[in-house]
């Protein structure tokens, strides 16, 4: 019997997901499908549950039900547990409902192995306290940056995510007014700004000598941020498509037990999108 796998969102017409799962099936001769299926939003655990005792074997889960899948795992992964969200179900030997969070694994991995950097040492500033930003901190404080720094307009919100990690290196969290005067080797973009064609408040000379910046949103053409850090003198300047087929690659091994080949499907996802 053919294994199946799904995403769950609302909306997820424009998933790139059975795309890129589709892919690393073929390049690891698996024997599977995946689909994108538009879940109520008042019926997740329902549709997880039908999914799950039938012939599903796991799911792949977005906006806006991340939270609602933390919640509903019996097993959660240390990494899902820290980020209060998870993108990954499936149910193991025991058949224990459980949850994973691939999403800051697949940013970390897109930085260091498809593009050849580097975070140990280095400054790190991170935009934007939501659950995309959450949920990338622990594998970024596992590569053991000198610093991380966790800006937001409302400095709150960043002060209290700096509090959840500061046992895992040094973190602080503040507004963007608190950055001036300093400068950083790295610099990542977690809000959603740069879609809508705007970057938040970031003082003069933030990036340092050979300083990166990497957006986690991604578009057809260069997102504001990325404009924005080529204009800035960014020694490189990354969008988050990678992140994208990083997080389902890692989902993929969780799955299969098999290391897929992610950048043939970067470069296959760049070339359509920009058509």
């Amino acid at each position: 019997m053919t294994d199946r796998y799904a995403v769950f969102g609302n909306p997820i017409k424009h998933s790139k997901s059975p795309q890129i799962h589709a892919a690393f099936a073929s390049s690891t001769d698996q024997d599977l499908t995946y689909e994108a299926i538009c879940v109520p939003e008042d019926n997740f655990e329902g549709y997880v549950s039908d999914f799950l005792s039938g012939d599903g074997r796991g799911l792949n889960i977005t906006i806006p039900f991340k939270q609602e899948a933390w919640a509903l795992a019996e097993v959660r992964s240390p990494r899902a547990e820290l980020a209060g969200a998870v993108n990954t179900l499936y149910r193991d030997d025991q058949g224990r409902l459980c949850g994973d969070n691939t999403d800051g694994v697949g940013m970390v991995r897109d930085i260091m192995r498809n593009n050849g950097g580097t975070i140990e040492g280095k400054k790190v500033l991170i935009l934007g306290a939501g659950g995309a930003v959450r949920g990338v901190l622990q594998p970024v404080l596992e590569q053991k940056p000198e610093l991380l720094v966790i800006a937001n307009r409302t400095a709150s919100k960043a002060k209290e995510l700096a509090g959840l990690v500061t046992d895992l290196g040094k973190v602080s969290g503040g507004g963007y007014d608190e950055l001036a005067g300093q400068s950083f080797d790295l610099i990542i973009n977690g809000t959603a700004a740069s879609l809508q064609g705007e970057i938040p408040p970031l003082p003069e000379n933030v990036l340092a000598q050979g300083a990166w910046c990497y957006d986690m949103m991604y578009a057809a053409e260069p997102t504001a941020f990325c404009v924005w850090a080529t204009e800035q003198g960014a020694e490189k300047s990354i969008d988050g498509l990678g992140m994208l087929v990083e997080q389902a690659a890692e989902s993929f091994r969780i799955w299969r037990g098999l290391d897929p080949d992610s950048k043939t499907v970067i470069s296959d996802i760049r070339a359509a999108i920009t058509v």
